[in-house]
């Protein structure tokens, strides 16, 4: 009777303790800046400490599911269309987990090899975990490519696995046994030695074959080669590779990351040659990729994997490898740091102390099939700037805003066009935002893994302050046109071919895929507080369309809608007490209205956005140019007349085939389709 006494007591008070456990695992912190140093870092109060500081408040929370060598780094799924649907794809999700957090892990464990995470040497895990890989006998044993196999998931995480590995070998692999050692060979070489996909998953490869080469086992070398060769042939200039067929974060980040990392760590000792073209290649991106970038240091939401975030600023400080006197490092630094104050303090981030896929929170529109819950920590390949010696000019030197300081002036539009690539950079120095124009042409019916015809690629421009707006079934679009097809159903534009870059004028040709008969040139005329579309519709079919500027999310208070009358125009205003859009259709549109949605914002549930629209436009539509000016201002702001109506006359010449443009400011475009 006692013992049954004692064990209800024991119960009761155990049951608080449970619940604070079980409270204490699904809060949330988010990271703080502790002691920030404002004079060397005056705009984030960064230093390589607080660097050190994110990449703990990672580890630490993907730790908080490990208590033993046995756990593996498997976190709660994300509900939604991200794997494992089925139990065939956890022994992968787990190697996910496993491989990705250790790019948080490596560089923390080169400086402290005994770092203690949840009463778990970190080093002792990671050591124990990379060796079952290879145990028949482990829940995380990962099969071998068998001899006809193709690439798979499971080459990305050794080939990330191996660049892990190849930066922190004292550490992570010295201390195996060496039938460890061969056994980890036999099994990640059967992948690295082997077929791969035509992108910057040749990295992968590469990796694997370098560092088992570097460890004195024999491998493909012919094979390496050949594959350095096809990553080098992806280069397009200025920085930017092609990743077969996008253009992308990844063709700027992953690929320059991976050439400089393989550099440093390999190329330089083993294949000087190669390596110095990768260096070359790299040099290049510090003129172009960090004016994509908004003066607060906050990066554009655009193409895929938008749930690895911090990960597309890890070109900045590897340029700490470089001595080059030509680099601004302490806008680097404060791009960088941007960066990741933009995401790890923003309050969504972290869901069950895991990082989120999505932007901020949840956002399902962004999310990729061949995402898991671990694959967010892809993002962790910013913390091999750790590996940047501290006496770096990168960590010294003091921060500034770079060119939004010393070659930005107000009232002005500034345009960084990327050549080959044919991407378009814009910045914005009234707002301090960035804007991208870039490649999109995929087919719904042909984009099986439903990514790169999305929304997330498909969008006429892309904002740094205006995160892009998934579309609605009931034509809500933002920053695009949707038209009415055959099927009575709203459908995007997605398939655009670029013309030119001319006279601050950027062109395209578009078609929608589901009829080819409805046909446009685009014309983006970049201003200095926004965007005039100077249109022509093609089309020899009728059609209804709508199009959208960017939409605002519903922050602390209402949206407020203003409409105005200015000489004839209807200007319609909203105000999310943050930025302000107006929108002032100048040719061609029948309606002008503020549309209001649920769930389709990456920042809010609720959100809103004017749309144009003109219904039944006939194949005799005398006009057939559309122009429309989309503008902006911080809120609190005072527009006057003269911002509102940028343009003063505009001239369409159908025997010509171009339109006469008279702006406000004393400027003259001339729209040559």
């Amino acid at each position: 009777m006692k013992n049954h006494q004692l064990l209800v007591l024991l119960l009761l008070l155990g049951l608080p303790i449970f619940a604070q456990s079980e409270k204490s695992k699904s809060a949330n912190t988010v990271f703080e800046i502790k002691n920030p140093d404002f004079k060397l870092s005056p705009e984030t109060g960064m230093t390589k400490q607080h660097w050190k500081d994110a990449a703990m408040y990672l580890l630490k929370g993907a730790f908080g599911y490990i208590h033993s060598l046995n756990d593996p780094m498997k976190f709660p799924k994300q509900e939604g269309k991200s794997y494992p649907q089925d139990e065939g794809k956890v022994p992968t999700e787990k190697l996910e987990g496993l491989c990705r957090t250790l790019f948080v892990a490596a560089p923390l464990l080169k400086e402290n090899p005994n770092l203690v995470i949840n009463n778990i040497k970190v080093a002792d895990y990671y050591r124990h975990q990379i060796t079952q890989l290879t145990n028949p006998q482990s829940a995380s044993y990962i099969v071998p490519r068998s001899k006809n196999g193709g690439p798979s998931q499971n080459l990305v995480e050794f080939g990330a696995l191996s660049i892990s590995l190849l930066t922190n070998p004292e550490v992570l692999w010295d201390p195996l046994t060496q039938e460890q050692k061969d056994a980890l060979a036999k099994s990640m070489l059967s992948y690295g030695d082997g077929p791969t996909v035509d992108s910057n998953w040749k990295f992968f490869n590469i990796f694997v074959l370098s560092f088992f080469k570097q460890q004195g086992y024999a491998v493909n070398e012919k094979l390496l080669v050949e594959y350095l060769d096809k990553s080098l042939k992806d280069y397009r200039g200025n920085g930017w590779y092609n990743d077969s067929p996008a253009y992308d974060y990844y063709s700027m980040w992953a690929f320059q990351m991976y050439g400089m990392m393989w550099s440093e760590y390999f190329g330089k000792k083993n294949y000087p040659e190669y390596a110095a073209k990768f260096e070359a290649n790299f040099a290049d991106l510090n003129n172009n990729y960090p004016y994509l970038f908004s003066q607060n240091g906050e990066m554009i939401v655009w193409g895929r994997s938008m749930s690895y975030r911090v990960g597309a600023v890890i070109p900045f400080p590897l340029m700490g490898f470089q001595k080059d006197s030509s680099i601004n490092y302490g806008w680097m630094r404060r791009i960088a740091s941007g960066v990741i104050k933009q995401f790890f303090t923003h309050p969504d981030f972290m869901r069950d102390n895991v990082p989120t896929l999505g932007v901020y929170g949840p956002f399902e529109p962004a999310v990729q099939v061949y995402s898991c819950r671990g694959s967010v920590y892809w993002m962790g390949k910013i913390f091999f700037g750790l590996l940047v010696p501290d006496d770096s000019p990168f960590w010294t030197a003091k921060e500034n805003n770079g060119a939004w300081e010393s070659e930005f002036k107000k009232d002005k539009v500034y345009n960084k066009f990327q050549g080959v690539s044919e991407i378009l950079i814009t910045d914005y120095p009234n707002i301090g935002a960035s804007e991208v124009r870039a490649w999109c042409h995929a087919k719904v019916k042909d984009d099986w893994q439903k990514f790169r015809s999305t929304e997330n690629y498909n969008r006429l421009s892309y904002n740094s302050a205006f995160l892009w707006q998934a579309d609605g079934e009931n034509g809500e679009v933002a920053m695009n046109y949707v038209i009415k097809n055959k099927s009575d159903k709203w459908e995007a534009f997605r398939l655009y071919k670029f013309k030119k870059f001319e006279d601050g004028i950027y062109y395209r040709d578009v078609v929608l895929e589901t009829d080819a008969n409805v046909k446009f040139n685009l014309a983006d005329i970049p201003l200095a507080n926004g965007i005039l579309r100077v249109d022509k519709n093609n089309s020899v079919t009728p059609i209804s369309m709508r199009l959208g500027h960017y939409a605002l999310p519903k922050l602390d208070g209402e949206i407020k809608t203003t409409v105005r009358k200015i000489k004839g125009y209807e200007v319609t205003i909203i105000d999310n007490g943050k930025y302000q859009l107006a929108t002032i259709p100048l040719l061609g549109w029948d309606k002008s209205e503020v549309v209001q949605a649920k769930g389709l914002h990456p920042e809010a549930n609720e959100s809103s956005v004017i749309n144009l629209s003109k219904n039944d436009v006939s194949q005799k539509d005398e006009s057939k140019v559309y122009a429309t000016l989309m503008l902006w201002k911080k809120s609190g702001e005072k527009w006057n007349n003269k911002e509102l109506l940028a343009v003063k006359k505009i001239d369409f010449s159908p025997k010509e085939n171009t339109v006469n443009v008279s702006l406000a400011n004393g400027e003259n475009k001339i729209v040559k389709y």
